[in-house]
């Protein structure tokens, strides 16, 4: 595998390739989530790069962007293994060289819920990652369903600016006892980490009302709040039964929705989501 830090070296590499390009945008210190992409990119692109940026733009005052985990050591290792061809990993300045002004504004689907936490970050998100389809030009780009307010946003951006990239949404992959993988699990000591699967169990018990029959998003939400209220080590930022395209939460039954939460254990910020119903 190669890894290219400079715009120039990833156009280089870029110009002329023949068949499909798959993109798999992280910010690091990745986990089998992220292979798991760029294997998923692998099997149906001829070519593969991902990225390995912090991008400071969504990061708001008070949140972890000094202390966010790097190893750019052990990522190439991870890619190299999943199959990926490039890894490009350029530096703030090479991103938002001096002068940069330009931001994309993300829309409604970004102010609910995670928008609303933390203003500006979905801004960010599609600021960078629209910067990246520029200067990678791939036909498909894959990002975990973990993060599905992040996944729709990119798509409103692709659908409402005309980029051509297939947004490709992968399932979130998980420890044995349920943990979405994250990077911000580094944060969790060995006590916060028998803890955080709260967050897959009060999931869980949603997903198990709603097969039961239950369409009340309010009962839902309840369910999720008394499971994690019995871990002491959490504390819930929001629980969420929302819209699916929306992301505006229900008031009423509906066909399908999407229960989703965000908990503090400890110093990490959790979020997972899982799906309930069709669409």
């Amino acid at each position: 595998m190669r890894t290219v830090t400079t715009i120039a070296a990833a156009r280089e590499w870029r110009n002329g390739l023949g068949g499909r390009v798959g993109l798999v945008p992280t910010m690091g210190y990745l986990h089998a989530g992220h292979g798991s992409l760029v294997r998923r990119a692998r099997g149906e692109c001829q070519h593969v790069v991902a990225t390995v940026f912090v991008n400071p733009t969504q990061f708001g005052a008070g949140e972890d962007l000094a202390r966010y985990p790097r190893d750019l050591a052990r990522d190439q290792a991870l890619l190299g293994g999943a199959g990926c061809d490039v890894l490009f990993a350029p530096r703030v300045s090479e991103v938002y060289p001096p002068g940069f002004e330009t931001a994309v504004d993300a829309g409604s689907v970004s102010s609910p819920l995670e928008g609303e936490r933390r203003p500006g970050h979905f801004r960010g998100v599609a600021t960078v990652v629209l910067k990246l389809f520029g200067m990678l030009q791939p036909q498909r780009a894959y990002f975990g369903r973990k993060d599905a307010q992040q996944l729709a946003v990119i798509r409103r951006m692709v659908r409402d600016l005309d980029v051509p990239v297939e947004v490709v949404g992968c399932p979130t992959v998980r420890e044995a006892d349920g943990l979405a993988m994250s990077s911000r699990n580094a944060y969790l000591d060995a006590e916060e980490r028998r803890a955080a699967p709260v967050l897959f169990r009060a999931l869980m018990r949603a997903q198990a009302l709603w097969d039961a029959g239950s369409r009340d998003p309010e009962g839902l939400r309840q369910v999720m709040r008394a499971t994690l209220a019995v871990e002491p080590r959490a504390r819930v930022d929001y629980v969420s039964v929302a819209d699916p395209l929306t992301f505006h939460e229900l008031a009423a039954p509906a066909g399908s929705a999407l229960a989703s939460l965000a908990v503090f254990i400890g110093k990490a910020r959790l979020i997972d989501n899982v799906a309930l119903g069709e669409g």
